[in-house]
Parts: structure tokens; sequence; C-alpha cells
């Protein structure tokens, strides 16, 4: 797989708020936030720029990811390695799913960086981090996505009573990229390859 130089890392939303399990329910991939951890220490030895996202939520129902809450802080892993690579790093704060729709303008910090290829980390696999993935690809963007590092959670709430669990939605989420042309669905080992 080829990694341009300047190919930028952006971890999705990996806060503290998605361990309360009684908001969530029950996640896929227990080995997501080693993975994340691995990603971002491989991009911060080689001096690659990494972005930090972080959902900061005015909806009650992410009541744990909000401003002022113990859940709106990144997780440890993270936090311990914000500023610690050699590269450029951008923190951007967003309201809504897409990391492209935040502050400050992740596109234009991109571009200004010429940067062409991007990689997505973090949580939601079909959520924020689809969405992410989405919008970089029809922003031009060349975009990888490391499905084992990210992680997602069951959905009962689906219209016509259908539910899915997070093996299903992250399934889903994989073929709609990667058989769409959005994005390249590889795995960390393949990416740190």
């Amino acid at each position: 797989m080829e990694i341009s130089e300047n190919a930028a890392l952006i971890v999705v939303d990996v806060q503290k708020g998605f361990d309360a399990e009684e908001v969530w329910g029950r996640r896929n991939n227990p080995a997501a936030e080693e993975n994340i951890a691995a990603v971002i220490d491989a991009w911060q030895t080689a001096g690659r720029p990494v972005v930090f996202v972080r959902h900061d939520s005015a909806d009650l129902d992410c009541g744990p990811l909000r401003p002022g809450f113990w859940g709106n802080d990144f997780k440890d892993l993270v936090e311990q390695r914000r500023g610690k690579g050699s590269g450029p790093e951008l923190l951007v704060t967003k309201t809504v799913n897409s990391a492209f729709y935040g502050e400050p303008d992740l596109d234009a910090w991109l571009k200004g960086a010429g940067v062409r290829q991007i990689v997505i980390v973090g949580i939601q696999t079909n959520m924020c981090n689809e969405t992410t993935a989405r919008m970089g690809g029809n922003l031009g963007y060349d975009v990888i996505f490391p499905l084992d590092a990210m992680h997602t959670f069951d959905l009962a709430e689906g219209p016509f009573g259908w539910t899915a669990t997070a093996e299903e939605l992250s399934r889903a989420t994989a073929v709609s990229l990667h058989g769409g042309g959005f994005a390249k669905v590889v795995t960390t080992a393949e990416l740190l390859g």
C-alpha cells in the first residue's frame, strides 16, 4: 500500500463518553483502541500530520459528549499522545457527524498543507467515521479506512422495526465505502505494513 509522505491521520471522536455502555449499548471490535494507538504512534514517529477530532455535542441523546461533561474528554490513549509527534497537529471540534464541518476548517487546513491522502480511525465506524470518509471522497481526497482501528454499537432503532448488530453495521459501512469508491477499506496491519 502506498502512503504519501504527508498523508494526514484523522482521529475521530476517541472520547471517554463512548465507554458508557448504558448509553450506547454493546460495541464490536475490542481491539480498536490498541489499533488506534498503533496508527497514531506510526504517524507521529514518521512526522506526518495528525488531526484529533472531538465531538462537542449539543444533543441530549449524546449527553456524555457534551462540553463540560466527563465524557467529552479524549480517552487516555489519545490525550497521552497529543502534542508528541514531530509533524503538524490540529484539533478540530464539531457538533455534527463530519469532521469537515468542524472548527477550524479541516479541508482548508489539509489543502493548505498540500495533503491529498487521509486515513480515518476512531469512533463510530458507521456514523462520524463513515460520514467523514464520504465527504473526504467527495472532496477529492484519497481516503484509507482501517476498519479494525474503529468500532461502533448495535442499533435497535431502525425503520420498520429493523435492528443491526455492530458487526453488521461495520460490514455494511465497509462494503458501501469500498464498493462505492469513497475509500479503500484495509486492516491496521495492511496500513502499517
